[in-house]
């Protein structure tokens, strides 16, 4: 490398120009800075500092004792959904059940558009109504509502509104896919919360929350990929842990709300500055109607709709007004009742056959999948259940430290025969590896 600057910020700026350039590619690893700062005649600490400038802001990865090397500006995550051709039965896409959705000529029956124009209000007055009466009764202090293109869309506008490249965030270990990838794209870096059946651990919250990380994500129900939900309990704790840390951004993704079998516990303490919660419409109405409604203190508000750029970039008019035409239709109610007593019944039929072949699992359960602990690495239980016919989600795209290994199933679309089905396969699998 040629490398000739004598301070960490003329380092910073020149190897920064050399990725950018191409002359160093994803994977080449740097001088260790003892071999720089001697080729330099500088201080070591000088060399450090500069290199924790290129990893925080994204550009490095520092792997401690075995060097740090350049990092993949295009890393590949993993990503829900499966490729349409599949012959294998899909088990591991993560999607609702297409049979109980809403479907286009259903949506159209119901609407009553006019074209919009730029400068017209971004929420339909109706659908703002829906909103509103949706969140009040678990928000107890003034709020402000906003609309985005999902819940993924709304937790990373409201992070670039308040962060920088390198902040930490703290998050849910496993952790869901597309916070995964929203983090390392935007060269946030994932800060890992262990969990248990109960939610957040708040020993490990309170370890990263001391270590200064700028936000916290969470997930109050149906976790994905383990199906936990907070408990009254813990969701007590880990509003007074984060009492302590008012100047925290706090996220709450409550993706399943309309269709979740357990109650929400608020864990936003009143002193906190910056927080928002986040209910989609997604899982219940379907994908294509990407919706969320983020409900947010006034601050987070305005930042929000600066990100959204009123009048070029609301979430479509039309498809609000196909949502509010179907949530206001006489059967609406009862599509949502039937659709939570479908995916609990299936999780339950999934999970006690899983307890009756001696494979352990939780029985706190909520949304489309049921998460499986495995001892050792999933790969391999992956495959043999391949070459039986089922394509199963392997649980290491979803772990942040390692420390932890699983299976994930979706269970929308599931009859009573094939879970009797996959179970058997499953366990003869596991008994095998045993």
């Amino acid at each position: 490398m040629n490398i000739n600057g004598k301070t960490a910020g003329d380092i910073f700026e020149q190897i920064r120009a050399m990725i950018q350039a191409g002359d160093l590619v994803a994977g080449m690893m740097l001088p260790t800075l003892r071999e720089l700062a001697s080729e330099l005649g500088i201080n070591r600490n000088t060399v450090a500092l500069a290199y924790k400038r290129l990893t925080d802001a994204g550009f490095l990865i520092s792997r401690g004792r075995n060097g740090t090397i350049v990092r993949d500006p295009t890393m590949l995550t993993d990503i829900e959904g499966s490729a349409p051709d599949l012959v294998l039965r899909d088990l591991a896409s993560g999607n609702p059940a297409v049979s109980i959705l809403p479907s286009v000529s259903l949506l159209a029956v119901h609407i009553q558009s006019t074209p919009s124009l730029y400068g017209e209000t971004v929420i339909r007055p109706e659908l703002e109504a829906i909103g509103l009466e949706w969140l009040k009764s678990d928000l107890k202090s003034p709020f402000d509502l906003n609309l985005t293109n999902g819940a993924v869309d709304a937790i990373e506008r409201v992070l670039t509104s308040y962060l920088i490249a390198g902040d930490r965030v703290a998050v849910e270990d496993p952790c869901f896919l597309s916070s995964i990838s929203t983090l390392r794209h935007n060269r946030y870096q994932a800060s890992p919360v262990e969990i248990d059946e109960e939610g957040m651990k708040i020993e490990s919250l309170s370890r990263q929350l001391s270590a200064g990380v700028k936000a916290v994500i969470i997930t109050p129900r149906a976790h994905n990929p383990t199906g936990f939900s907070l408990s009254a309990q813990r969701a007590e704790g880990i509003r007074t842990l984060l009492a302590s840390y008012p100047h925290v951004l706090v996220i709450v993704d409550d993706h399943f709300s309309m269709l979740s079998t357990h109650d929400y516990y608020h864990i936003v303490p009143e002193n906190i500055r910056n927080w928002v919660l986040i209910r989609s419409i997604s899982k219940s109405l379907g994908p294509d109607l990407r919706m969320a409604f983020v409900a947010s203190d006034a601050d987070t508000s305005l930042r929000l709709r600066l990100r959204l750029n009123e009048g070029t970039s609301w979430v479509s008019h039309i498809l609000q007004d196909m949502v509010v035409g179907h949530m206001h239709s006489s059967g609406f109610q009862k599509s949502i009742l039937s659709a939570r007593e479908r995916y609990f019944e299936k999780r339950e039929l999934l999970t006690n056959a899983l307890k009756q072949h001696g494979i352990k699992v939780s029985d706190h359960h909520d949304g489309l999948n049921v998460w499986i602990p495995l001892e050792q690495n999933s790969a391999a239980t992956v495959m043999q259940m391949a070459l039986r016919g089922w394509l199963i989600r392997g649980g290491e795209g979803f772990v942040l430290n390692n420390a932890s290994s699983g299976v994930r199933i979706t269970i929308s679309d599931l009859d009573a025969m094939e879970i009797k089905l996959i179970v058997k396969s499953l366990a003869g699998i596991l008994t095998q590896q045993n």
